[in-house]
């Protein structure tokens, strides 16, 4: 027993460590982008917000003030049924061109996040859809930035950076690096020419791909996904029309949660997307990740109250691991200007193995709360 585990476990480390560097080498693949091309064609930017009254006019104000062409750019705001005054605040925009629609459903749905982008692309002017979200904020070369590499590599999609910022705790300052991490394992895999993941707070598509795939349909059984799920089904079809736009002016950034529930619940919502991908490679791909963590947290656990050989092998694995994962990662933090989050990696590195076995389970059973509302 004691080999068995130790050897798979470290089996499964070689397989993590080859698959951390060849996401690695992915990163390095993107070119950096340097915008000097003016726009030509027009973009509606989307955003579906609930119950965002607190932060919602930060994020238009950033938009309205994009060095971009004001003739090329439309933005509309859906209201899924707040409660609060998010309507009221889109509203009072209204005489700078801001489009507010509202969501007015009868019947409960599971999605209403992809009913509402599909409603305001039905009635969007753009060729170019542009999403994010309601509480987040961009410097005034984003949108810019972003559409001038879309149109020059002449690309379907195109994912670029999401970063936390503004942190007010270390726990908060924990998640902005494993969130470079996560940034990072999207653009790599789209370096590589295998997409996997990306983050609809800043995500571009062609609105005719988005009717050629049928939009949303097959994917509108789960709450989530109208990012990486509606990826999968531009890759299926044109894998290298997908790019990532890695220029720090292309960044929006967000908040880190500010409560483990909330932090539990959001990437619960993640993770129930990982076993409803089409592509079973992507699948395979995540259940071996969390099986090597399992393994470690196993052989953590057999280390302290069996034998203490499983503690050797944890030990050595762990310091592998970390190493591993400050290749990959520290590249990211110079590129966000965020290197002095790599002090952190070692605890990150080490609460990552029991977040992962806890999320990776808890993700696909039951149901999860998001904006006020259970959904599965």
């Amino acid at each position: 027993m004691i080999l068995s585990l130790s050897f798979l476990t470290i089996l499964l480390a070689l397989i993590y460590m080859a698959l951390v560097l060849y996401m690695r080498k992915g990163w390095f693949e993107i070119p950096t982008v340097i915008s000097n091309y003016k726009p030509t064609r027009r973009v509606s930017v989307i955003i579906a917000a609930r119950n965002e009254e607190a932060g919602i006019a930060r994020t238009i104000e950033a938009i309205l003030h994009q060095k971009f062409p004001s003739e090329l750019l439309e933005l509309i705001v859906i209201d899924d049924h707040s409660t609060d005054c998010t309507s009221e605040v889109v509203l009072s925009y209204a005489d700078r061109g801001v489009q507010l629609i509202q969501l007015n459903e009868s019947n409960k749905l599971n999605s209403y996040k992809k009913l509402a982008i599909s409603k305001a692309i039905d009635l969007c002017s753009g060729d170019i859809i542009v999403t994010t979200d309601a509480d987040c904020r961009m410097d005034e070369y984003w949108l810019n930035t972003v559409i001038s590499y879309f149109e020059t590599q002449d690309l379907y999609m195109l994912s670029s950076p999401v970063i936390y910022s503004e942190e007010k705790s270390f726990f908060e300052r924990l998640q902005t690096l494993e969130f470079l991490y996560l940034i990072g394992l999207g653009a790599a895999g789209i370096g590589n020419k295998n997409p996997t993941t990306c983050n609809g707070a800043n995500l571009a598509y062609r609105k005719d791909i988005f009717y050629e795939l049928g939009g949303f349909s097959g994917i509108d059984e789960l709450a989530s996904g109208d990012d990486e799920l509606f990826l999968h089904k531009v890759a299926a079809r044109y894998p290298h029309k997908i790019g990532f736009c890695k220029s720090t002016d292309a960044i929006v950034f967000t908040d880190a949660k500010p409560t483990l529930r909330s932090f539990i619940s959001q990437r619960k919502r993640w993770a129930s997307k990982s076993t409803k991908y089409k592509n079973k490679a992507i699948v395979l791909l995540g259940i071996t990740i969390w099986l090597f963590n399992f393994c470690m947290l196993a052989s953590l656990l057999a280390g302290l109250f069996y034998h203490y050989s499983y503690l050797f092998t944890f030990l050595v694995v762990l310091v592998v691991k970390i190493i591993v994962e400050y290749l990959f990662i520290q590249p990211l933090t110079q590129f966000s200007n965020r290197e002095e989050l790599m002090r952190y990696l070692p605890i990150l590195s080490s609460l990552h193995i029991i977040y992962l076995v806890y999320i990776g389970i808890l993700g696909n059973i039951g149901k999860y709360d998001w904006k006020g509302r259970q959904v599965k």
